[in-house]
């Protein structure tokens, strides 16, 4: 039914469905009840015709049986061509047609006649009166019988509409609480959808899960439910990500922009010069940077960052980093102190591994005091090689763990992680780690410093190649 909804449609066939049983279960239950009823009247005529049969078995047809005058009970007495020897008043009053006497093994017959005053039933008895084979038609009304069907049926032709408003508004209810849950998706969906075209005026809620969650709808609302959660994450991680990634760009172009123009305003010394190009460099540098770590993660979000599969010394990589990092770290009075497990082979990207390190290595040198020292431990363990980044800095309150591996992530007033991405450090160490098949732990505490555990997958049966 084209532009019906599907709760009508629902409701509809529903009640075709039940009124269609319930309408083959009163005709089948009135077909039993009217045979029943029937079949009571023709065991009520045997019950009454079995003594005259043996009464007038012993005594002539002119037994005073046939002048009772019994206005409900017509009999009548023929020979076996249907030649008439005797009957009850009522029946000359009103004769009957009795029709034909064809009977099968001697049985009794059964028919419903026509009679002066309405239909009757009739039993035919066939029976030896003085050697001669008779046939004893004993009749009765049937009206008390049609009476009982009648208000029999009475009572069905009420009882079938109540059933079928009864059915309509069970299904009206069951249908309707059956569809809410679709209905409240449809709806969420709808805000969602009004959410996306119009930022922050719509208050997104996940779906609430149905009672029965065991059954489809239920399934199908946590489904929704999960989905409507990482929609919304997912939207909320964008918004978040678009405003704290203009919001590092425009720093560096403003600075960009306030060197150009102080250059182009009037003629300067070459020293002038160059101390600008200096500046202009620095922050070209920095806006590099945030490109390339967004073009990284964009690739680790699709699935498609693309990393090496080569045979490398882990040991090696994380000594070339820390290489890296000692001239800002001396720059600050800090010490980098290595105990580095040798041997210790990998397969995977030698420059992401390197770029991995070093994220945490800055991040230890610009957070700890001057005058610290940073500890650097590698070692093999359960098949992996630990790499452990020990500092003395500030450390990160527990509330901002869950977060810090978030792009351009700020702990207002704390320990904002940071790395020289511009924010996106820890992001791609997390993305390089998992491209690797490894992992990133933080056991840190406020004043106590941090320490970044990362583990890699390693091999012991291949030996890198020496360059």
């Amino acid at each position: 039914m084209p532009g019906r909804s599907l709760r009508f449609r629902m409701m509809l066939l529903f009640c075709m469905v039940v009124g269609g049983l319930l309408l083959g279960t009163y005709a089948i239950i009135y077909s039993m009840f009217a045979r029943e009823v029937r079949a009571q009247l023709d065991r009520q005529l045997s019950e009454a015709a079995g003594p005259m049969v043996a009464d007038l078995a012993q005594n002539a047809p002119e037994e005073d049986v046939f002048q009772l005058d019994l206005p409900d009970q017509y009999l009548e007495l023929l020979t076996a061509s249907g030649k008439p020897l005797n009957m009850s008043r009522n029946w000359r009053e009103h004769p009957i047609d009795v029709g034909s006497l064809n009977f099968q093994d001697h049985e009794p017959i059964f028919r419903t006649v026509q009679g002066g005053r309405g239909l009757l039933r009739m039993e035919l008895i066939p029976f030896q009166l003085q050697g001669q084979p008779v046939v004893l038609a004993m009749a009765g009304p049937t009206r008390d019988v049609e009476t009982v069907l009648l208000n029999f049926r009475r009572v069905l032709m009420i009882l079938l509409p109540l059933s079928l408003l009864l059915t309509g508004a069970i299904s009206t209810w069951y249908v309707g609480r059956s569809l809410s849950p679709i209905a409240e998706l449809t709806e969420h969906a709808a805000r969602l959808t009004r959410a996306i075209a119009a930022p922050g005026q719509v208050d997104i809620k996940a779906p609430r899960l149905v009672s029965n969650s065991t059954d489809e709808l239920g399934h199908l609302a946590a489904t929704f439910n999960e989905l409507f959660s990482r929609v919304i994450a997912a939207i909320q991680q964008l918004r978040q990500f678009v405003s704290n990634a203009s919001h590092e760009m425009r720093t560096p172009l403003a600075v960009l922009q306030g060197e150009t123009e102080l250059l182009l305003s009037e003629r300067r010394e070459p020293e002038e010069y160059q101390k600008a190009l200096e500046v202009i460099h620095g922050e070209l540098r920095h806006l590099s940077r945030i490109v390339e770590s967004l073009f990284t993660l964009s690739m680790a979000d699709a699935g498609q960052l693309r990393v090496a599969n080569d045979a490398l010394y882990v040991n090696e990589v994380l000594e070339e980093a820390c290489e890296i990092a000692v001239p800002l770290a001396r720059s600050k009075g800090i010490s980098i102190e290595q105990n580095l497990e040798a041997g210790i082979a990998s397969r995977g990207d030698e420059s992401f591994l390197r770029d991995l390190f070093l994220v945490f290595l800055e991040n230890a040198v610009k957070y700890s005091p001057p005058n610290t020292r940073i500890k650097v431990n590698l070692s093999r363990v359960n098949g992996c090689a630990r790499v452990q980044f020990q500092d003395q800095g500030i450390g990160i309150a527990a509330e901002h763990v869950p977060h810090i591996f978030e792009r351009f992530y700020r702990a207002a007033g704390s320990d904002a992680v940071e790395a020289r991405s511009g924010g996106l450090g820890l992001s791609i160490a997390h993305a390089i780690a998992n491209a690797h098949g490894g992992q990133i732990e933080c056991r840190t505490a406020p004043g106590h410093g941090s320490t970044f555990t990362v583990t890699i997958p390693v091999t012991s049966n291949e030996t890198p190649s020496a360059e």
